[in-house]
Formats: C-alpha cells, sequence, structure tokens
C-alpha cells in the first residue's frame, strides 16, 4: 500500500506484528522459574533501564518489567553472524526508558551487576539475539529517580514515582477486598446507580449539566442517598457500589471536585448493624492491604459531645492523649478577664510534653508561633491561647499568673512535669457546632510541628472509633448551601436521617436545635473517613421534616416527590453508610492527601492540569445549550 519514503509510521509499527506477535515470558515466569528456563528462547517485553558498554563489541543492560516492578540483565555480544551485530547496534542506540521486545536466551548471571532501585531477577541473564523497539523515547525528556515532574505530566509521574504505582495497586487490591468481603461473604448486591441525576438540596453544591432542551439541566450525584434508598423499597436487601460521587466545594487535601466512595445500604437493619459490617470491612482491609498495625475489636464509641469537649473535635486523634479539660471555675476573675473580650466565657486547658528541658519546649513554643501555622490562634477574635511552660526552677514552677491555688490545682489535676506545655483557651459559652474547637485546632497543630521538628515520634498506630449522637440539626451558615429551608436550620448529615430516639422525636416539637440523630462517622487519626445513618422511612415523618423543620418552599418540595412516594410503598427500615475510598486508601498508606492515591486528580482549584479541563465553552456550545455568560 505504501512504498519506500512516503510510507507515514515509523519502521517499528511495520515491524512489530510480524516480528513479535507475543511475549512467550514475563519477568515473573523469570522469577518464579528462572533456573529452569536456561538454555531455552524466550521473547520478553519491557522498557531500556541502565547501559553500560564494555568495549566495542560487549554491553549490558537493564530490561525492566512492564510493571516497572522487576529488571533482568541483557547481555548483547557482537558475534560473528550480523544478526547480533545489529541487535547490538541497535542497543546502543535506544534511549533509556524505550519500549522494546527482546529475543534471545536464558543463560546464568555471569556478571551480578545492579542498574537502579529496581528488584533484579536473580542469577539469570537474557543473551541479546534480536531487539525490536515498539517506540521512541525522546532524549528531550530527562527522567532520573530524583526528577520531579508537574502535574501537567502526570503521565511521567506515575512512570517514574514508585509510589505512586504502589497506591494505585494498593486501591485496587482494596477495592478487591471490598468486592469479596461484601458481596461473597456479607450478601450484598453491587448496583450502579445513575450519574445523571436531578438537582435537590441535600447540603452540598452541585455540578449541573444542561441539556440541549432549554431551561432543563442534570445534576450530577452528591451522593447515591435517595438512589439507595429506593433499593430500599424496592426490595434489595443489601446494596452496596464504589460510586463516584460530585460536589462543587472549597477543595483542600483530602477533597476532590469527584471522589470515590464505598457506598452501602441495609434494609430492616439498624446503624449497629451497618458498624458491624464496616468494622470487618476494616479489619480485612487492614489484615490485606496494610504492612504495619494491627485493628482491635470493637472499635470504640464515643459521642459527639464527649469527642467536642475532650478533644475539640469530632473527628479526634487519639493516639497522642492530651485531653481537653474546663478550668474556669478554677481561675482567678482578673486572669480570666485578660483571656479575651468574651464575657462570661468557657476556659479550657490542655497539656502537651513536648520535651522534659524547659529550655527546649520554651524554644519549640516561639518557633511555632513565628510560623505561619500559629496565624489562625494569633488572630483568633475571641482571644489568643494562653500558653505556659512548667518549669520547677521558676516561681510557682512558670504558672505565676494563676496565682497560688489555681497553680497547684492544676499541677495535680494535670500531673505536670518539668517541660509540659500547659495550654488554654476561652470559647463562648455556648452549645458545641461545627466540627472543632480552637483548642482543639491549636492541640492538633503543635503536636503536628513537634513530630515534624522530631521532638515526638510519628505514630504508626491506627485508633479507630465511631463518632454518634450528632445534632440532628445545626444553624444555619451563609456560606453553606444547606437544604435552602427558611428555618434558619439545616440538617447536620442529609434530611433523611432519622431521629435518635422518640425523645428526640418530641424534642422536633419543641426545640429541634436540641434533637439527636441516629448518625455516626468512622474516624481513625483524625480522618474522618465516612459517615452513615439509620434513614426515615416513614413518607409522613420525611415530609414533616422537610416542610414543617426546615421548612423548604413548596418547588424544592416538588423535588423530592419521588422519594415521598418511594416511601409511601411500604419501605422498610434501613440503614447505611458511605466511606471515602480515596480517603481510605490513604490512611492505609499514611499519605496526607488523597491526590497521592487518585490516577489523575484535580488541583487546588479544581482543574486536571495534564488533559486541562475545565475547558472554556464555545460560543456554539453555549448556544446548544441556551447559556450565555453573565460577565
Amino acid at each position: 500500500m505504501y512504498e519506500g519514503s512516503v510510507y507515514p509510521f515509523p519502521w517499528p509499527i511495520l515491524t512489530t506484528e510480524v516480528k513479535f506477535p507475543n511475549a512467550t515470558h514475563t519477568h515473573q515466569d523469570l522469577l518464579a522459574h528462572g533456573k529452569t528456563l536456561v538454555g531455552h528462547e524466550v521473547v520478553i517485553h519491557g522498557y531500556l533501564g541502565s547501559r553500560r558498554d564494555a568495549g566495542k563489541g560487549f554491553s549490558f543492560c537493564d530490561l525492566v518489567s512492564n510493571d516497572l516492578s522487576h529488571s533482568i540483565q541483557l547481555t548483547a555480544k557482537a558475534g560473528k553472524d550480523e544478526s547480533t551485530l545489529s541487535a547490538l547496534t541497535l542497543l546502543r542506540s535506544l534511549n533509556r526508558h524505550t519500549p522494546v521486545a527482546v529475543r534471545g536466551v536464558i543463560a546464568e548471571a555471569s556478571l551480578k551487576e545492579k542498574f537502579g532501585d529496581l528488584q533484579n531477577v536473580p542469577n539469570i541473564e537474557l543473551k541479546l539475539a534480536e531487539i525490536c523497539r515498539l517506540n521512541e523515547f525522546p532524549a528531550d525528556i530527562i527522567m532520573q529517580p530524583e526528577t520531579v515532574f508537574s502535574p501537567e505530566q502526570r503521565h511521567l509521574q506515575i512512570r517514574n514515582t514508585k509510589q505512586i504505582r504502589t497506591a494505585l495497586e494498593v486501591r485496587s487490591n482494596a477495592a478487591h477486598v471490598c468486592r469479596k468481603l461484601l458481596a461473597e461473604e456479607e450478601g450484598f448486591i453491587e448496583v450502579e446507580t445513575p450519574l445523571l441525576f436531578k438537582s435537590t438540596p441535600e447540603g452540598a453544591r452541585e455540578f449541573l449539566v444542561p441539556t440541549r432542551a432549554a431551561g432543563l439541566a442534570y445534576a450530577l450525584p452528591q451522593s447515591p442517598q435517595q438512589y439507595k434508598q429506593i433499593l430500599m423499597s424496592s426490595g434489595i436487601p443489601r446494596y452496596f457500589q464504589f460510586a463516584k460521587c460530585f460536589r462543587d466545594e472549597d477543595l483542600r487535601a483530602d477533597r476532590q471536585p469527584e471522589f470515590t466512595q464505598i457506598d452501602l445500604e441495609m434494609a430492616f437493619a439498624t446503624g449497629a448493624d451497618v458498624m458491624n459490617v464496616i468494622e470487618k470491612l476494616i479489619r480485612q482491609l487492614w489484615s490485606n492491604c496494610v504492612d504495619q498495625g494491627s485493628v482491635q475489636l470493637p472499635f470504640r464509641r464515643m459521642t459527639y459531645a464527649e469527642a467536642m469537649s475532650t478533644y475539640g473535635s469530632d473527628k479526634p486523634d487519639l493516639r497522642f492523649g492530651s485531653r481537653i479539660r474546663r478550668i474556669e471555675y478554677m481561675l482567678p476573675v482578673d486572669l480570666v478577664s485578660k483571656i479575651g473580650p468574651l464575657s462570661d466565657p468557657i476556659v479550657e486547658v490542655v497539656k502537651m510534653s513536648i520535651s522534659d528541658k524547659p529550655k527546649e519546649t520554651s524554644a519549640f513554643v516561639a518557633s511555632f508561633m513565628d510560623s505561619p501555622e500559629a496565624k489562625p490562634f494569633i488572630e483568633n477574635p475571641d482571644g489568643q491561647p494562653g500558653i505556659f511552660i512548667f518549669d520547677p526552677r521558676r516561681p510557682l514552677q512558670g504558672l505565676q499568673p494563676f496565682g497560688f491555688e489555681a497553680a497547684e490545682q492544676l499541677e495535680e489535676l494535670l500531673e505536670l512535669d518539668a517541660g509540659d506545655l500547659v495550654v488554654i483557651q476561652a470559647r463562648k459559652n455556648a452549645p458545641f457546632a461545627g466540627g472543632s474547637t480552637p483548642i482543639g485546632n491549636l492541640r492538633l497543630a503543635l503536636h503536628r510541628a513537634a513530630v515534624s521538628r522530631k521532638l515526638l515520634p510519628a505514630s504508626t498506630d491506627f485508633e479507630f472509633l465511631w463518632i454518634t449522637d450528632f445534632p440532628l440539626f445545626s444553624p444555619a451558615v451563609d456560606t453553606e448551601p444547606g437544604q435552602g429551608g427558611t428555618a434558619g436550620i439545616a440538617s447536620t448529615h442529609h434530611p433523611f436521617t432519622a431521629p435518635k430516639s422518640a425523645e428526640d422525636v418530641d424534642m422536633l416539637l419543641t426545640d429541634p436545635l436540641q434533637a439527636k440523630a441516629e448518625h455516626y462517622d468512622l474516624v481513625v487519626n483524625g480522618v474522618e473517613l465516612g459517615g452513615g445513618s439509620q434513614r426515615i422511612h416513614h413518607a409522613k415523618v420525611q415530609e414533616y421534616i422537610l416542610r414543617d423543620i426546615l421548612k423548604i418552599g413548596e418547588e424544592r418540595m416538588n423535588d423530592f416527590a419521588h422519594l415521598l412516594d418511594v416511601l409511601r410503598a411500604g419501605c422498610p427500615p434501613h440503614a447505611g453508610i458511605a466511606l471515602g475510598f480515596d480517603r481510605l486508601v490513604a490512611v492505609m498508606l499514611g499519605r496526607e492527601s488523597v491526590r497521592d492515591v487518585i490516577a489523575f486528580p484535580k488541583s487546588g482549584r479544581g482543574e486536571d492540569l495534564l488533559v486541562k479541563s475545565p475547558s472554556r465553552m464555545t460560543k456554539k456550545q453555549l448556544e446548544t445549550y441556551h447559556l450565555q455568560l453573565s460577565v
């Protein structure tokens, strides 16, 4: 069809299929059966690694396996026949990282050399007879182990960084473990739910997908919440899926605009049933996919109020103690007035054992307070923290601002030793709201800083716990979409969460903000892995929550008409949970960001810098979808 120079493709494309239709062996074959293959001719695929030339007629080169995990040594020698000379010449002309197919005879290794950081196939080598270049690796791309590639070169990041490939392998193995346990051992059915949903006010901002029908749009699901409740009413006893979810929110290290969650729901079940399944799942994951640390069952349970008061967070890290205590009752009035501008505040204290040398602790505090990490605590409108160092050589052991009596009480309460850090912080005298308190955030920041400065060891333990008894509703916040009602409150979890008890149902009539939810979060080491709840399964109760408690308008009520119809059709009691799969894998691997365990993550601005998305809509696209720009 093509003749001579008019052939438009490079030589390897023309010859690959003819000369090397298939690899006859893999690096794994050689690892397992290398000795038995000595003397056999094989064809192997891979990437060229480091090469060393010995004179004019001899070369050694790594052949890296196609999964970039192992290497075998190639030896190329210029022999009497033209083919071996041709193979040596071609090998020397190719750049490192070039994908190739090689044919040769397996021999026992005569030269034991190691190139790079790969695991070598031991004691054997391949005497090269023929090599076929399958593509070119350009000389202008520098790819050394220490090379740092930008997000725009994510393909090279993955290829050059074993940590990323390991993360993707662990992620794949974890998904397999989850499917095996849920489907084969626990009787769950995997069901895919639609990605083109409708806009409903569940609590997070949605991505809209316009259609060619003027004024009509789909919404990408925040979660499959409503579909899985529909499945419960459809007679599916136990459902799960690896669900893609989408939320148009401000991003951070553990959040992406699109993410994956292990989503499951159980009919005729309570929250306790769900928690039992998840504990088995976590134990199985840690047993199969995590190199260190064990999982003790059952997980500890702690109420939201206890977590907030004792650790200043609804996702507390229990590994380093440092419990928070209220102490305003023991402080002199003049000291309370100096802490900040609040009248009648709650004052809390936390002790941290950084060093047994007061001077070392003092130097750490000075370094921390001068760092950007301290800025939000210094600028706290409710007052800066008070920081003291327990030093037996100083008057009142360094606690002189507390006065004799309070200093003595504090020393006994906190069991203080030399060098201990004592931090006090005031906050409004009001019920807990949100996910943390200022002293809780400072507790975590100080511990992180001490670990990063090698003053405290980094823990390798995993402390799992369930946080329960969340408030069913929280005061509405202007920066959050909530459910769009006019009551000034929003569902803490989502509007389909059931009240915890009969008393909490009664509370709906008098003081909804005091009602507790049958809602549970799974937390490990200060990270929320997921949350779930018992669902409202009565249509009248669900309608009452939406219409009378949240005061959602009639137009938005129509968006839930399908769900009310489903619940009305004899929907059984049901409960479920969603675990953030990206975050779960990151915790398993000890990674700080979910971006480290996602093949193609978005940036902090929600962009895929490799493919350059999102892209600007063209004028024609805007017209097709009946859209126009406001600016």
